[in-house]
């Protein structure tokens, strides 16, 4: 009955900004061994979700494992070689053969829950294709905070921004480097179950936490 009515008000509130900006929206759900997870993207960067949305459509993501797990950083998949992997087999090579142009917007930072795009080092800040995480974060003090703030001196930090991390947490020194794309909503100890596995010593959990990914307009 509980997640009946958390669904119910995940609904009623997509749905309403819906009617405020006169067009419907998509409700993901990310599901793992765990438990699932929902989230929603950002029309503030609409090449990342156009890209992601066609992702999930074409159920490229089923049967992807979350490849690199870091607690108190965050959790990251999409390498397609992910899905017939054999243990240990280092992951995270695999890609698109594209890339998205950088859609970083000061408003979206790296704060616990956030979906966003990894990427190989390049002066243009692209996104990789396919290879996305999601931050787990750890919430920082006035002093840990400024020092990750400082990996960052071109970034400026809202007021409203510093006290999220703060409290609810998050990875500041992402901020300005990544382009953040989405949000996951609810039961975010998901996130907090997959990053805590135990895993290799390239990050790969030892148990494989294969994922599935659909959507709702």
């Amino acid at each position: 009955m509980r997640r009946f009515f958390t669904l119910l008000i995940i609904f009623f509130c997509i749905n309403t900004l819906d009617a405020q900006s006169g067009k419907k929206d998509y409700l993901l759900t990310i599901k793992t061994r765990f438990g699932e997870m929902h989230s929603v993207l950002s029309d503030l960067t609409p090449k990342h979700k156009a890209n992601f949305i066609k992702l999930v459509e074409d159920k490229f993501y089923n049967g992807l494992l979350f490849h690199r797990i870091i607690e108190g950083f965050m959790i990251q998949a999409g390498d397609p070689a992910s899905k017939y992997a054999k243990k240990g087999e280092f992951l995270g090579n695999g890609d698109a053969d594209y890339r998205i142009p950088a859609e970083i917007n000061q408003t979206l930072f790296h704060k616990r829950g956030v979906i966003a795009a990894a990427r190989e080092q390049n002066p243009e800040k692209e996104s990789s294709g396919y290879h996305f995480y999601i931050v787990q974060g750890t919430v920082w003090d006035d002093k840990t905070l400024a020092e990750q703030m400082a990996r960052t001196p071109l970034r400026k930090f809202s007021d409203s921004q510093i006290q999220t991390y703060k409290t609810l947490g998050g990875s500041p020194h992402l901020d300005g480097n990544y382009t953040v794309f989405g949000q996951v909503i609810d039961n975010l100890w998901v996130v907090d179950s997959v990053a805590r596995q135990k895993r290799d010593l390239n990050n790969r959990p030892l148990e494989d936490i294969a994922m599935k990914i659909s959507c709702k307009k």
